[in-house]
């Protein structure tokens, strides 16, 4: 980050590489479709996962960084399996929360299957938080920071099912957020491979799974495709007809 300011409208946290590409990337990729900005900030850099060194893991991002056409993405290195909720930590996040100042953050669900995820989703939610208050300083490149809270958090889904608060429709750009996540081939099944230790997500069924979850949220919206999302509390209409738009 250099010191200028770089507002977006969306900032996507994860607590690993691939978290924001396999949870919400065609949500992010509508965002762009639709003239928004987005920005993507990993917690960490992947390295305590099975599959993948974190070099390849560096030049995985850079590439869905380049398909997905996010305006930036920021890996910060909080620790692989060594996440906590400290203030350093926090302080870490913030810094990104004020540097972007996005109108919506997008992150990490807090109940899952990876203690990481959970992690991730506290210490973001701390630090939007503690972003909004004037007596908390954080510099960058020696420059005091300006107090910012973003007004919207959205929880992506990962493992876990959740009834989602919203779904997204995603038909339109679907296939185009799986270029995106095979950016990280280090991390998927791949035919022929047999040396490798299997995973969750390296099992040959795992990224059909996904799609099945996306024709199911879909169907619940009655489209082909669907993200899910659920909100920490009430979500602000400004508008009544924002939400509910005339045909």
């Amino acid at each position: 980050m250099d010191n200028k300011t770089e507002k977006v409208y969306a900032l996507a946290f994860g607590a690993h590489p691939d978290d924001v590409e396999l949870s919400c990337g065609a949500t992010l990729l509508k965002l762009i479709d639709e003239g928004q900005t987005v920005a993507v900030c990993d917690l960490t850099q992947g390295e305590m996962g099975t599959l993948g060194s974190p070099e390849t893991r560096k030049t995985e991002s850079a590439k869905a960084t380049k398909v997905m056409g996010y305006t930036k993405r920021i890996t910060l290195d909080l620790g692989d399996s060594k996440l906590h909720d400290t203030e350093e930590a926090q302080k870490e996040i913030i810094r990104v929360i004020r540097h972007f100042q996005p109108c919506v953050v997008f992150t990490n669900p807090p109940d899952e299957r990876h203690p990481d995820h959970i992690k991730a989703s506290r210490l973001v939610y701390d630090a939007i938080f503690y972003a909004g208050l004037k007596k908390i300083t954080t510099l960058h490149n020696g420059k005091k920071q300006e107090p910012y809270r973003p007004p919207h958090l959205l929880y992506y889904m990962q493992f876990k099912h959740f009834d989602p608060s919203i779904i997204v429709d995603v038909t339109a750009t679907f296939e185009r957020s799986r270029t995106g996540i095979l950016a990280f081939g280090s991390q998927f099944y791949r035919e022929g491979e047999t040396n490798e230790p299997e995973t969750l997500i390296q099992r040959k069924e795992f990224l059909s799974g996904l799609e099945a979850r996306a024709r199911y949220l879909g169907e619940q919206i009655g489209t082909g495709y669907g993200e899910g999302f659920s909100a920490p509390g009430p979500i602000k209409a400004a508008t009544f007809t924002a939400l509910f738009p005339e045909n």
